[in-house]
């Protein structure tokens, strides 16, 4: 069947063509091998991106994995730094960091996130692809093969593809388990039985079967009709922003290249056979497009046998390819820096909240107060929570504005193992004779010995009717 055509409102008379068709179902992209400059980089950017992400369950800082997420125990663990489930709104400024950063990155050079950096693109062409290439051929044998009788030669070859996919994702998915289970705890339950480790071994099968029909078959759809950052490129891309385009300026009238009258474009195609989600960049800047550059190798490459200069396809703005001066600083990069900055200085005030450990002086369950012979008692209990990676020692003291007040503390000292916590009564008495009204009570904590100490308060409340 023919792929229903959509007409181009950019270039009158060509077609835009995708791997999604105007009537909603798919066409299957098989993408040709390219090389050039922007090939062999985005190769090294993967291996870097993968091998780092790969390695940093198994980098300790301070004897805890760089990156741990420890949901079971909600103690979260970050380049040395620890977190514990208090901690969790913290996380909102880093992901606004990152928001922001994307929208910068994005009204500055397009969708470069999404063609070097996004991890569905990173193991997509960086992975699946390339085992793909390796066990069934370049292009156009895959086509050929795909459109010939079933046999041996063809069955064991889809056999083996599939088997590496399940397998490459049933490591991927066992290195994502490792960031909440950490490395050492993952290796414990790979070696034991799985009915050990129900809930995980659940979770590697789930992940597996995610990762190999999303990087084994649905691909490319990811990005097309699946991702909001996709949906959101054109309001935050404006024709300042530098994207991959085509200067049709030079390129039309396409044309042989024998052709005194032609452009540079010669009409041969690379560009469209190479693209992952099988559009013309010649067409304009579609919300398909990734910006991943293979185009611009591949016109790179038809141009240097051509002897003609590279460039025909390029990164520049759509204003610099009508021959205008693209615009770096404008209304929207100044907006978007503004909100940067304002949120590295939220996040800086926030993370300098964040302390080793956490107090609370919490009144206990029950009447507020009692009266206990010709004294009104009030119960509380501190709450010491020690944040760190490390055992520490916690002094705790108390005092109150009334010089008459008296004080139980069964315990003066607390020695907490690594993100674990204690509570600790403290029973506050005033004789109601000399109780003038409520007053506050502080309970000082101190670690190890340092000061200042970290300061609690209440009010003690109580009534003269006991007398």
């Amino acid at each position: 069947m023919v792929a229903p055509e959509r007409r181009s409102a950019l270039l009158p008379g060509s077609v835009v063509k995708g791997s999604l068709r105007s009537d909603g179902s798919r066409e299957k992209v098989e993408t040709a091998d390219v090389t050039g400059r922007f090939s062999r980089a985005r190769k090294v950017v993967f291996a870097a991106l993968i091998g780092l992400w790969a390695a940093l369950p198994w980098v300790t800082i301070s004897g805890n994995p760089a990156v741990f997420i420890d949901i079971e125990r909600r103690r979260f663990y970050l380049f040395g730094a620890t977190f514990n489930a208090q901690d969790v709104w913290l996380a909102f400024f880093l992901l606004t960091g990152v928001g922001f950063a994307l929208f910068f990155a994005t009204a500055l050079l397009g969708r470069v996130w999404c063609g070097w950096a996004c991890p569905q693109t990173v193991f997509l062409d960086g992975v699946y692809r390339r085992v793909e290439r390796w066990i069934n051929g370049p292009r156009e044998v895959r086509i050929r093969r795909a459109a010939s009788p079933d046999g041996f030669h063809k069955v064991w070859r889809i056999a083996a593809t599939h088997g590496a996919y399940v397998a490459i994702s049933f490591v991927i998915a066992h290195i994502v388990l490792s960031y909440f289970t950490s490395m050492p705890g993952l290796l414990v339950m790979v070696r034991g039985n799985p009915s050990a480790h129900p809930e995980a071994f659940a979770w590697a099968a789930a992940i597996t079967g995610v990762l190999y029909f999303d990087l084994g078959y649905f691909r490319e759809q990811v990005c097309l009709a699946i991702c909001p950052y996709g949906r959101l490129q054109s309001v935050l891309i404006d024709a300042d922003s530098l994207a991959i385009g085509y200067d049709a300026g030079r390129g039309e009238p396409r044309g042989k290249a024998s052709d005194p009258n032609a452009g540079a474009c010669v009409e041969c195609k690379r560009c469209v056979v190479v693209c992952p989600t099988g559009i013309d960049i010649r067409n304009g800047l579609q919300v398909d497009c990734i910006a991943c550059t293979a185009c611009i190798d591949a016109c790179d490459q038809v141009m240097d046998k051509l002897g003609r200069p590279r460039g025909l396809i390029r990164y520049a703005s759509t204003r610099a390819l009508l021959g205008d001066v693209t615009r770096i600083v404008r209304p929207r990069m100044l907006i978007y820096c503004g909100l940067g900055l304002a949120g590295i200085v939220a996040a800086t005030l926030a993370f300098r909240t964040h302390e080793a450990f956490e107090a609370n002086l919490l009144r206990l369950p029950g009447a507020p107060y009692v009266f206990d012979g010709g004294n009104v008692r009030d119960s509380f209990e501190v709450h010491v929570v020690n944040k760190t990676a490390e055992v520490h020692v916690y002094a705790i003291s108390a005092e109150a504005d009334s010089s008459t007040a008296q004080f139980v503390l069964p315990i003066a000292a607390l020695r907490l193992a690594p993100m674990s916590d204690q509570r600790v009564p403290l029973f506050v008495t005033e004789a109601t004779a000399q109780y003038q009204g409520d007053f506050a009570v502080r309970v000082h904590v101190t670690a190890d010995g340092a000061t200042p100490a970290h300061v609690v308060s209440a009010r003690f409340l109580g009534s003269k009717g006991g007398r």
